[in-house]
């Protein structure tokens, strides 16, 4: 740890009220997240002008100082060494939950469940990619081969890595939902594996009319819940809270015993009965208009998507989405909305990177280049939030070559192989027929972008306005 980050966090302390104004600090990947007393006493363009401060905004309750990958540690380090004690990050989330309205906080909760699974959905779209690429006539004849040389028990070790993810899915929210609302995850897990258990009729072949689906007292529908989302999510949340109501209330001699017992009946009885039928009949109606919407001709979805995108990425409720391309992904085997929210990515990028070549400002060129390049990589709030917001028209412009470049997207069909990765490294969920198309949608957006806040989005005269 350098002098220098010992000094921006002296700086840090005294911008946002002095130690006395901190309630609690941590960090995440790029930010700073403080919860303060009196949000008053910070001085938010002294916090704009420490070196190395990339941006800040409140969201969640909470003040978030953008330093970027590797720098927040460092200065979350510096203060914490000036005599500031640290928050844990769920700490931090429990106070921030009390903050803001109702549709917030559940927006809130709703990804603090999705986002652990992410890393997951993400490798499993890189196998698909790759599966796609190593299969492609092209490729195989680089090898002096064709798809029938290939061997049936590789294409089943791709099957594993490409199919267990979204097999077991349910084990993996309902996991993540038991150890977010306070129950024992290793219950969420087992109810998980309940609704996909071998003995139900699974999911696939009822929908293909390959087995049908069991009818129990006469009326109720019941089949594996493979692929499913709201489902596993809603028995985690009831069957966490069912799970603590037991354990206040039955004798320790026996809990160990009988709690687990009564929440796995009550559970899978309540999930295969009653919570599973009816949310899994949600999750059709959802993916029936998230289908329409994107399948709506000349290119309207990819426009529409394309220029709102980034607009909710700023309200911090962008974590609905992860459910969509989970669904999208399990139910199509396909995701048309990543190739269009790319290029809505992309073009923050490109509008960042022509304010840091354009602007003879040292300091913000330093803060523009590497957001834009963080953009390119799929992480867009150091640009946003440091550079495009702040001076309004390069993020409308922004706005502006996203909505072209999603719209392009549309007409053009494309459709990713998995998820939560874009830009530069989304180019891995395209290793198919679709690679070329995918580069076009996101030039022609990152261009558009560029142009239009090199000519009207951005002058050196905007600083003074923001002194």
């Amino acid at each position: 740890m350098g002098v220098d980050n010992r000094e921006i966090a002296k700086q840090v302390i005294e911008a946002v009220g002095g130690r006395d104004n901190i309630a609690s600090f941590a960090h995440c990947a790029t930010r700073l997240r403080i919860m303060v007393h009196d949000q008053q006493k910070i001085d938010e363009k002294k916090v704009e002008n420490i070196a190395k401060v990339k941006g800040a905004f409140f969201n969640s309750g909470q003040y978030q100082i953008i330093f970027g990958t590797g720098t927040v540690n460092q200065v979350f380090e510096a203060i914490e060494s000036l005599g500031v004690e640290g928050t844990s990050k769920d700490q931090l989330k429990s106070e921030a939950k009390k903050t803001g309205n109702v549709f917030q906080r559940a927006i809130r909760t709703f990804g603090d469940v999705f986002v652990p699974i992410i890393p997951v959905l993400v490798a499993t779209g890189l196998f698909m990619g790759l599966r796609g690429l190593l299969t492609q006539e092209t490729v195989l004849a680089w090898f002096g081969m064709t798809p029938v040389d290939i061997s049936a028990n590789f294409l089943m070790f791709t099957e594993i890595l490409t199919d267990t993810a979204f097999a077991f899915l349910p084990a993996l929210v309902a996991w993540s939902a038991f150890r977010v609302f306070g129950g024992s995850p290793v219950l969420g897990i087992v109810l998980g594996l309940m609704l996909v258990n071998p003995a139900l009729p699974n999911a696939y072949s009822v929908a293909n009319g390959s087995e049908e689906a069991l009818v129990m007292f006469g009326f109720i529908p019941v089949v594996g819940y493979q692929g499913s989302v709201l489902p596993a999510f809603f028995i985690g949340l009831i069957g966490a809270k069912f799970e603590r109501f037991l354990r206040k209330r039955i004798p320790e001699a026996i809990d160990l015993i009988v709690t687990p017992f009564l929440t796995l009946l009550v559970m899978i009885t309540l999930g295969l009965f009653a919570i599973g039928p009816i949310f899994h009949s949600f999750e059709e109606v959802v993916l029936n208009a998230t289908t329409y919407l994107l399948g709506l001709p000349f290119g309207i979805a990819g426009l529409l998507i394309g220029f709102f995108n980034q607009i909710i990425v700023v309200t911090g409720v962008h974590h609905i989405f992860n459910f969509l391309e989970i669904q999208l992904l399990e139910q199509t085997g396909s995701n048309p909305f990543n190739a269009i929210v790319t290029a809505a990515i992309a073009a923050q990028g490109a509008a960042c990177l022509a304010v840091g070549l354009k602007t003879k400002n040292n300091k913000l060129k330093a803060l523009s280049l590497p957001s834009s390049f963080s953009a390119f990589l799929g992480i867009t709030e150091p640009a946003i939030f440091g550079v495009n917001l702040r001076y309004v028209k390069p993020f409308v412009m922004g706005l502006i070559g996203g909505g072209v470049g999603g719209f392009m997207a549309s007409i053009f069909q494309l459709s990713a192989t998995g998820m939560a990765i874009t830009v530069i490294p989304g180019t891995l969920l395209y290793l198919n027929s679709q690679l070329p198309l995918y580069i076009l949608c996101n030039v022609t957006a990152i261009v558009i972008a560029f142009v239009l806040t090199w000519l009207f989005g951005f002058n050196d005269k905007m600083l003074s306005d923001k002194k």
